[in-house]
């Protein structure tokens, strides 16, 4: 499960690089670039909540072994 958590956070940090490169700067809410925006906002979260998952299952293997 640790190396499906780690192939996924590299998954979305590779879609997130790919859609800051869609972005224009000048124009950020128009056309292609509203949709790179989102894309990198749902990866950035997604990269949040599995490191969350991550840690929280470090803690949980500590408190088992007490």
């Amino acid at each position: 499960m640790k190396y499906f958590i780690y192939a996924l956070i590299t998954i979305a940090t590779v879609l997130l690089i790919y859609n800051a490169t869609h972005l224009e700067i000048d124009n950020l809410l128009i056309g292609d670039s509203k949709t790179a925006l989102i894309g990198i906002l749902a990866s950035a979260c997604v990269i949040i909540l599995l490191l969350i998952l991550l840690m929280s299952r470090r803690i949980q293997q500590k408190n088992t072994k007490r």
